[in-house]
This record gives structure tokens, sequence and C-alpha cells, in this order.
């Protein structure tokens, strides 16, 4: 459930960060892309294992969110504690940012 404004174009593309944070059952992620990209967010533990992807797409510059549910890649709700998201632009990792599960 990604939310699109292609009406404002940022004038750097970056994370901005996730709220509310810590979050139960879910937070919304918030980025900036300042010029159209091949846009990943993916979601970590802190033993670096990759818990889910939520975006896998090319997408138009502007201010872009998606909703992350707090579940992994199998749909299953993941535990209390610390996860990492990044922002991975045309295969590059971009910027990386933490969240707290709280339940």
């Amino acid at each position: 459930t990604g939310i699109d404004d292609n009406s404002i174009i940022p004038q750097v593309t970056k994370l901005v960060g996730n709220y509310p944070n810590p979050f139960n059952p879910r937070t919304t992620i918030r980025y900036d892309l300042n010029k159209s990209a091949f846009v990943q967010i993916e979601i970590y533990n802190v033993t670096g294992q990759k818990v889910t992807s939520l975006v896998n797409e090319f997408q138009n510059a502007g201010q872009k969110s998606i909703v992350w549910n707090g579940t992994n890649s199998q749909n299953n709700k993941i535990s209390s504690g610390f996860y990492f998201y990044r922002l991975v632009l045309n295969g590059k990792a971009h910027s990386m940012k933490k969240c707290i599960m709280l339940k």
C-alpha cells in the first residue's frame, strides 16, 4: 500500500524515516526520490538476514511511502526487536535506518 505524491519533486533522494517508531503492529516508511529509479525497500533483522522486501519496482520521482505491517516474507508476524530498512536505487544501496518493533 504505497502512497505517491508526484506533484512535489524533492531536491534530493533520501530515506526520510518511519512513523511510528517504535511501532506495533505497523509503521509507515517515507522516502523521497528526486528522479525516477528502480527502487527496493528491504527489511533486515539485527543478524543481517533479510526479513522481507516491501518495494521492488520502477518508480517515478516524488514523495513516497509504504506501510510495513510487521510481517516477514512468509506473512508471519515478526518478534519484538530492532530491524533495519534499506533503500536501494538501481541495484545500489543508498541508505539505511533502524526501527523498533515493540509488543
